[in-house]
């Protein structure tokens, strides 16, 4: 004689329901990690797919990216000064925008491009600490040009020697 036929189990009916959102979830979670370790082909930008040969960032906002230092220093309303090397250019953007560059250059004549490329901004301070031996904040209210994309340029200088000083130039937006 044969065995009667059992009955479904709750597991045999439960099993089904539970499976459906953990490959759902499962799902979302290879998603957003094939996002977040992968860029798009273009870098994400929106002008046509040109490509910035100095671009370091993968075309991820808010990464820092290389850029050239005539527009490092072009956002800040600045000019490379006579005598200096310009290096290490960056851009990173987000929800603003921020540009830096250091240059070298003689240290006799950081106070004179300052005055020239920023004629009515305040006095650069001296003083030591996180200012370095010399700094400058210059914003649209108190000096910064028109010309300038940015809203705030902050220059530290250190002086490395005798006759050399290095200058970190930082242009932002607000």
């Amino acid at each position: 004689m044969a065995a009667p036929e059992r009955g479904r189990t709750r597991w045999e009916l439960l099993l089904p329901i539970l499976a459906v959102p953990v490959i759902v979830l499962g799902a979302l979670v290879a998603g957003i990690a094939l996002f977040a370790f992968t860029g798009d082909e273009d870098g994400g930008r929106t002008d046509g797919g040109r490509k910035d040969g100095g671009r370091t960032d993968g075309g991820r906002t808010g990464a820092a990216a290389g850029v050239p230092c005539a527009e490092a220093l072009a956002f800040g309303a600045a000019e490379r000064p006579p005598g200096a090397t310009v290096r290490d250019c960056t851009v990173q953007r987000g929800i603003d925008t921020s540009y830096s560059a250091v240059l070298r250059m003689p240290r006799a004549d950081v106070r004179g491009w300052l005055r020239a490329t920023y004629p009515d901004a305040p006095r650069p301070r001296t003083g030591g600490g996180v200012c370095g031996a010399l700094c400058l904040d210059v914003t649209r209210e108190n000096g910064l040009p028109g010309t300038a994309g940015a809203h705030v340029v902050q220059v530290r200088v250190e002086h490395e020697n005798a006759e050399t000083a290095l200058v970190r130039f930082s242009a932002f937006t607000m």
